[in-house]
């Protein structure tokens, strides 16, 4: 028997509910980042500077290769935002280990201080919004990203235990 809650509920499908997902992804992003691209502006940095700034510290000690993999950009792009970022301060690089030939990357207590103040909206953003919606919502809005997400990206965030 067929889950109802896995059904396709057509009224979801029309092609205007549909643009209007796709406008409503546009408008929350763009005053998701308003405030960072500020920031960032002042300090010369745009949006990759952020990405990038944003996985060094949420996974210290990540690895260059990983991290090209997250943001799925050039190893140029990457080269030419992390060689700013280093030099200005607000990450560092240490070679691997187990493996010398990693270049394992961490933030400065100044690139700390810069994701805090990067983050620290954004996070206020989400949990107001999480908090409005109540739980449920909050599972709805998550499989919904979910399923936008290709199914590598998706696996970041679904076990790998099969639970």
């Amino acid at each position: 028997m067929r889950n109802p809650q896995n059904t396709a509920n057509p009224l979801f499908l029309r092609d205007e509910d549909l643009r209007q997902g796709i406008e409503l992804l546009f408008f929350a992003y763009r005053d998701f980042t308003a405030r960072a691209d500020e920031i960032l502006a002042k300090q010369h940095m745009g949006r990759a500077h952020h990405r990038t700034i944003y996985f060094v510290g949420r996974y210290p000690d990540i690895t260059v290769s990983d991290l090209l993999d997250i943001l799925s950009i050039t190893k140029q792009s990457l080269s030419r935002v992390l060689g700013q970022l280093v030099r200005e301060g607000f990450i560092v690089q240490k070679t691997g280990t187990v493996d010398r030939r990693q270049r394992l990357l961490q933030l400065t207590d100044k690139g700390r201080a810069l994701e805090a103040e990067l983050t620290s909206e954004q996070r206020a953003r989400i949990a107001a919004a999480y908090k409005d919606a109540g739980a449920v919502s909050v599972e709805g809005f998550r499989k919904v990203m979910l399923g936008i997400m290709d199914v590598s990206a998706r696996r970041r965030f679904t076990p790998s235990d099969g639970t």
